[in-house]
């Protein structure tokens, strides 16, 4: 019941600060426990994770900053900004990525399945994802996922030295819910899901 509760409030928060009522070894056991117990196709294990507190974690929303005044007009940039600066309001950030040396493995070691390797990957990583989030919101944390993966990668692999062989593939910022938004609409469920006997 607690994991469906925490499931139901699992929201995108933006608004977030740096006011956490947990232990920061609280939030690292949990992304440690999601990474040990998420399954992986082939128990390949190929998902990754690096977690940023303190000045880690400002200067990846830094990066994303600079990234962004390069490729909008100024007038766009100040709406980017405002973003990107309630991320790095927050108290860190979760750096999800894939491993690709072990993906490209699998494919050469079971060429049956090459074309799938790709897809399970990023299920795979989804399912880490997921369990994180959720995980972060059962101790009262907010977050959302962001993707400026492409943006960024080969400057954070060089600041933070992460194996080139690791590709990123979504940003979790969290903190402090500091306001928690409207509920969102939810399609009917019975034109979602099936039940057959």
């Amino acid at each position: 019941m607690e994991f469906l509760e925490a499931l139901k409030n699992r929201r995108s928060i933006y608004n977030i600060d740096r006011n956490i009522k947990v232990k920061e070894e609280e939030i690292i056991s949990l992304v440690e426990q999601a990474m040990i117990y998420t399954p992986s196709a082939f128990n390949s294990q190929s998902q990754r994770a690096v977690l940023v507190f303190g000045e880690r974690h400002e200067q990846v929303w830094e990066m994303v900053k600079q990234a962004i005044k390069k490729i909008v007009s100024p007038e766009d940039f100040k709406n980017s900004e405002i973003k990107i600066n309630s991320f790095k309001k927050g108290y860190g950030t979760v750096l999800f990525f894939d491993d690709k040396r072990t993906t490209e493995g699998l494919m050469e070691k079971f060429p049956l399945y090459k074309e799938n390797f790709y897809r399970w990957s990023i299920e795979q990583n989804g399912m880490v994802q997921s369990n994180v989030w959720v995980g972060l919101e059962s101790i009262g944390i907010g977050a959302s996922l962001q993707h400026y993966n492409e943006l960024i990668e080969k400057d954070l692999k060089e600041a933070f030295n992460i194996d080139d062989s690791w590709q990123l593939i979504a940003q979790m910022p969290f903190g402090n819910l500091v306001e928690v938004p409207e509920e969102k609409n939810k399609m009917e469920i019975e034109k979602r899901f099936i039940v057959l006997r």
